[in-house]
């Protein structure tokens, strides 16, 4: 078997909507988006599934979405820059300490 071909007969294209529709009630965009989350290969990422991939997948997603364990996942409108992400990583009191240094006024809620 050559490198990335899948082992067995093709997912139907109803299997992949129905995966697809899962995946986006998941909140993710699309194949390429849940790859990471959901462990994807990269042919899995362009869509491409056997059959029995795409029913271990969709069985995973519904039984998830009926124990109420689907993850909420935000979607992406951007990618975060290197600043931003940083800004994200400190604690609090660290980022509204900094702020009031700047002039700002911060509120606890």
């Amino acid at each position: 078997m050559a490198f990335g071909q899948s082992s067995g007969p093709p997912a139907s294209a109803r299997q992949v909507a129905a995966l697809l529709t899962l995946l986006q009630n998941a909140g993710h965009v699309d194949f390429r988006d849940a790859r990471g989350p959901m462990g994807f290969t990269q042919r899995q990422a362009g869509g491409k599934f056997t059959r029995d991939e795409a029913t271990a997948f969709i069985d995973q997603l519904e039984e998830a979405e009926h124990d109420g364990t689907t993850p909420v996942v935000p979607k992406p409108s951007a990618r975060l820059s290197t600043a931003e992400q940083k800004i994200r990583g400190l604690p609090t009191d660290q980022l509204a300490a900094e702020l009031q240094r700047r002039g700002w006024i911060v509120i606890e809620p």
